[in-house]
């Protein structure tokens, strides 16, 4: 089973044989050594073994001491999860550990660091990379979390048909699109809102794609919700849209 939850959303996914697993230690696996990723982590996985991996080993090192220190077991990797050579390399590093059960991606740049380009590249393809890679071995039962951010919700609405090519194109052809050229998408900004609200879509299409229905966070209930996007954010995007934050015309 295969969740996702977070402003990119929730699924839950296909359940998967693991009939020639011998490992009995179970793995979380957490992508970018942020702190919400590691709160999420620590939150669930008690008893498991937990991969940090992050783009420099210093920052999962860092991050790692936190868990480390509470009792949990800890390794680290590196990634750059905008490399599907990269990203497999971490799945066939996790699936050493053992079954993984939780995958917790909050890995990505924002719009004040780089360039457009490199923007969709982390942020869009990367999540799609991560998403097929790890839904291709999550154990049955496990569950996944994207992070995204509130700023997918501030992007005027796109047209059907471009929802549904961010939502299906496949990852490696994703970045070929009509609608993400350098002419299209001419700000970092804009970047970044097509990413986040793609992310948000990606998830939707993924929980269609692995068909099954499950429960919220890990546990038993909750499938109802499945696909689903959760905007956490204080009521800030209400406020951009229909409050004080709203840009005068």
């Amino acid at each position: 089973m295969w969740y996702c939850l977070g402003a990119g959303g929730l699924f839950r996914g296909k359940e998967i044989s693991r009939t020639k697993e011998k490992a009995t230690t179970k793995g979380t696996i957490v992508i970018g050594a942020g702190l919400i990723g590691q709160a999420i982590a620590r939150r669930v996985s008690t008893g498991k073994h937990v991969l940090l991996a992050d783009l420099r080993q210093e920052n999962a090192a860092a991050a790692a001491k936190v868990p480390g220190d509470a009792g949990f077991t800890v390794s680290t990797a590196i990634v750059d999860v905008s490399s599907r050579a990269s990203v497999h390399a971490l799945v066939e590093t996790a699936t050493v550990i053992g079954p993984i059960t939780g995958v917790f991606h909050a890995a990505g740049v924002s719009p004040t660091q780089t360039s457009p380009a490199t923007i969709l590249k982390v942020d869009l393809y990367g999540t799609a990379l991560v998403l097929e890679e790890f839904g291709n071995v999550i154990a049955q039962g496990g569950a996944g979390v994207v992070i995204a951010s509130q700023t997918g919700h501030r992007l005027p609405a796109l047209t059907p048909e471009q929802d549904k090519v961010l939502a299906t194109t496949p990852a490696d052809e994703l970045l070929g699109l009509p609608m993400l050229q350098p002419d299209q998408v001419t700000d970092p900004l804009r970047a970044y809102q097509i990413s986040k609200r793609g992310n948000s879509l990606r998830v939707m299409a993924e929980a269609v794609r692995w068909g099954k229905r499950g429960a919220l966070l890990m546990g038993p209930d909750g499938g109802f919700i499945t696909g689903s996007d959760f905007l956490m954010d204080g009521g800030v995007t209400a406020s951009f849209w229909y409050g004080a934050l709203a840009p005068q015309s």
